[in-house]
């Protein structure tokens, strides 16, 4: 391994075209760009965009580092599929990093962090805790029993709704999501990873036809 390592960091499971490049502990590169759709036609050329403007090639990457959501199913297809695409090719691992965590990265003590799942839903996980719980969708109703636990910092959407709920505090999101995303695969780089994967926690909105499926033929 490179004494510094160098990763490419990229998410795109929310309304945006996120991008980072990381080198040991330093970026040196980092962009997002609003966009509410056509992150599959911008994240390559994004991608080598950060690339030139440190002087980078696809084959200096030590890793690739992805988001893999939860957030919308279309983004986080196109991230993560772009991921393990660059992986194999350039014979480098690639990493999936949850939003959730990304949101929670450089906050101490324990985070709680939150993401709108739209249609009155959260997505929503606490960490730095020793029975941290999954990432989960939930409402207002039947938000995760954190009760038990003393000087919460809440992150992300309806952030201080969360902190009065929880009598906890509000913290601010200050590292940029690609460039969270990096640091937190950066300390995973000597473990043995699976591929990454999308985290859905919610069914798809379309439903699958009613019709029998043709047969597939041998």
């Amino acid at each position: 391994m490179p004494e510094k390592p160098l990763i490419l960091a990229f998410d795109t499971s929310a309304a945006h075209c996120a991008a980072a490049l990381l080198s040991g502990d330093d970026v040196l590169a980092s962009v997002e760009e609003p966009m509410a759709k056509g992150q599959g036609e911008r994240l390559l050329g994004l991608c080598r965009e950060i690339l030139d403007s440190a002087g980078a090639d696809y084959g200096d990457l030590t890793a690739i580092a992805v988001g893999i959501g939860p957030g919308n199913f279309t983004g986080i297809r196109i991230s993560v599929s772009a991921a393990r695409g660059l992986s194999l090719g350039l014979g480098v691992p690639s990493i999936g990093v949850s939003r959730l965590e990304a949101l929670a990265h450089g906050t101490a003590g324990t985070v709680v962090t939150c993401i709108d799942a739209r249609q009155d839903k959260l997505f929503i996980q606490a960490f730095g805790t020793s029975d941290d719980p999954v990432p989960t969708m939930c409402g207002w109703d039947d938000l995760p029993d954190l009760y038990h636990h003393t000087d919460l910092t809440c992150v992300g959407f309806q952030a201080e709704r969360l902190a009065h709920h929880y009598n906890g505090k509000v913290g601010l999101c200050t590292i940029p999501i690609a460039e969270a995303t990096a640091r937190i695969a950066a300390t995973r780089l000597d473990r043995a990873l699976p591929r990454p994967a999308p985290l859905y926690l919610r069914p798809a909105d379309a439903a699958p036809a009613r019709d029998t499926p043709p047969s597939i033929l041998p």
